[in-house]
């Protein structure tokens, strides 16, 4: 196929030999497979910040470190310079990540390079060979769930383990190959210690997981893993073999109404967001 423009510069300095073709144009990027002497490998294009439809939400960024003092003072400030230092630590964010994930032991694909908005990665591949389906287009018995489910439970711990929460994981972000599931996009990852919302994230990972998986072993959907690694992590007793029940038991005590009212109003808006995003997706 004829060469992305934004592509051009990995052609040009010999980090790509060919693109083949566009895997996926998802909210925030466009994939495409490329040839790399005799790899298939990944080039995700990162879409400029006014054409994305996943915002940069300030809950997100929230607890993530700027180590330059002059990056951090012109991001705090609403300049044209401060916005594109904005910009490129929201783009530096998922290669952070992926390289802090991999030496965890995280199934994540593996990050090769990172130039001008483009990330180049590990193609994640089938048993035969191919780009892995994403877990919304794999059909699961009721062990396979309660197999992957267990899998990406342990991932979730072991992310939280190394620091970060996903903050948006969903059946679209997660691909499956040969060995299981791999996860995927994480310009959003929270810095679990330092984001007042990590809890509320986590358990959102945690619900929307079980919740895709209970539509193949509807016993899934009565666990509650969720709040009990978050218990464990609070306690400094989270450890990437900790063994989990799925059980929590709840506070009994009388609910604040107002807060209450928030959380499931948050909740409403949430929800809301994430059927707007699976509509892009299908639209795509």
């Amino acid at each position: 196929m004829k060469v992305p423009k934004r592509l051009q510069p990995l052609v040009d300095d010999g980090m790509v030999d060919e693109v083949l073709y566009q895997l996926m144009s998802g909210k925030e990027a466009q994939v495409y497979v490329v040839r790399c002497g005799d790899q298939l490998r990944c080039a995700k294009v990162f879409k400029e910040a006014q054409k994305r439809s996943f915002k940069q939400a300030v809950e997100y960024q929230e607890g993530r470190k700027v180590r330059n003092s002059r990056r951090a003072r012109a991001m705090s400030k609403k300049t044209r310079y401060g916005q594109k230092e904005q910009e490129d630590a929201w783009l530096n964010a998922e290669v952070d990540a992926l390289y802090r994930l991999q030496s965890a032991g995280v199934r994540v694909p593996q990050p090769l390079g990172f130039v001008d908005g483009v990330l180049l990665m590990e193609m994640i591949a089938d048993a035969d060979g191919k780009a892995a389906p994403r877990l919304d287009d794999v059909t699961l018995t009721p062990e396979v769930a309660r197999l992957y489910h267990g899998r990406v439970i342990a991932e979730i711990v072991r992310m939280l383990d190394a620091g970060l929460i996903h903050g948006d994981l969903s059946e679209f972000n997660v691909l499956v190959d040969a060995d299981g599931p791999v996860i995927i996009d994480l310009p959003q990852a929270v810095n679990a210690a330092g984001n007042n919302s990590a809890q509320r994230m986590l358990e959102r990972d945690v619900d929307n997981m079980r919740r895709h998986f209970g539509q193949y072993a509807p016993d899934l959907l009565a666990t509650d893993y969720g709040k009990e690694i978050w218990a464990l992590y609070e306690s400094g007793d989270l450890h990437p073999d900790s063994t989990l029940t799925g059980c929590f038991e709840h506070d009994t005590h009388s609910a604040d109404v107002d807060d209450l009212m928030a959380v499931i109003d948050a909740a409403r808006l949430e929800e809301m967001e994430r059927q707007e995003r699976v509509q892009m997706e299908d639209d795509d």
